[in-house]
């Protein structure tokens, strides 16, 4: 049994997860420990691995983040594999649908009230819409409208309730120092993010 570490110390998002992938597809590595010195890329990492269906465990020691994630075998990847397919926007037998890739937290240039009026008339319609978008994907300021005090909570969740995936930037929660605020979704990063921009689906760029 292989086993490999990966320092990933100072790097920003997206690198500790690509650095991780990397490291699992090599023959031959079994187990891997990758270190990290900041909660979006503990979390990111672990998401990633979980996802993949491998096992993560997790020590922290001198305020860094040691995570060692052992792969598990074909099987029991594939199974996690055919469990997440709704999850994955890349895999062939996912449903294709539109994709918001939301970079602002107000709608259009001018006047920022009537920028929050027209976000919340935009979150109004998507939650009216049948099917729901598949996914919503939040940037930049665009992360505030899931968090605490989000003028567009009420139609987050009911979008979020219909099986609408909703990603926020890890990076930019961190940037914005609210992610601790964080309502509902996932905490993602850009290697995710990405996927959902190059996959099947029809993607709405709110900017």
């Amino acid at each position: 049994m292989s086993h490999k570490l990966v320092d990933c110390r100072g790097l920003a998002c997206p690198h500790p997860v690509i650095n991780t992938k990397k490291a699992l597809e090599e023959a031959g590595v079994n187990t891997i420990t990758t270190i990290v010195d900041n909660d979006v890329a503990r979390q990111n990492v672990t998401l990633f691995a979980k996802n993949a269906g491998h096992q993560v465990s997790e020590q922290q020691k001198d305020g860094l983040y040691h995570l060692t994630i052992r792969r598990s075998d074909t099987s029991t990847a594939a199974k996690q594999t055919d469990e997440n397919a709704g999850q994955d926007p890349t895999n062939a037998a996912f449903p294709t649908g539109l994709v918001y890739y939301i970079t602002t937290n107000e709608l259009g240039q001018g006047s920022p009230d009537l920028g929050q009026v027209l976000m919340k008339s935009l979150f109004t319609t998507l939650a009216a819409m049948n099917p729901s978008p598949t996914a919503l994907l939040f940037l930049n300021t665009g992360v505030y409208l899931t968090c605490e005090g989000s003028p567009v909570r009420d139609q987050l969740e009911k979008l979020y309730a219909a099986g609408t995936t909703v990603l926020s930037c890890g990076t930019c929660l961190e940037y914005y120092h609210i992610k601790e605020k964080l309502l509902l979704g996932n905490i993602s990063n850009m290697l995710e993010i990405n996927n959902w921009l190059s996959g099947p689906h029809k993607v709405v760029t709110i900017a």
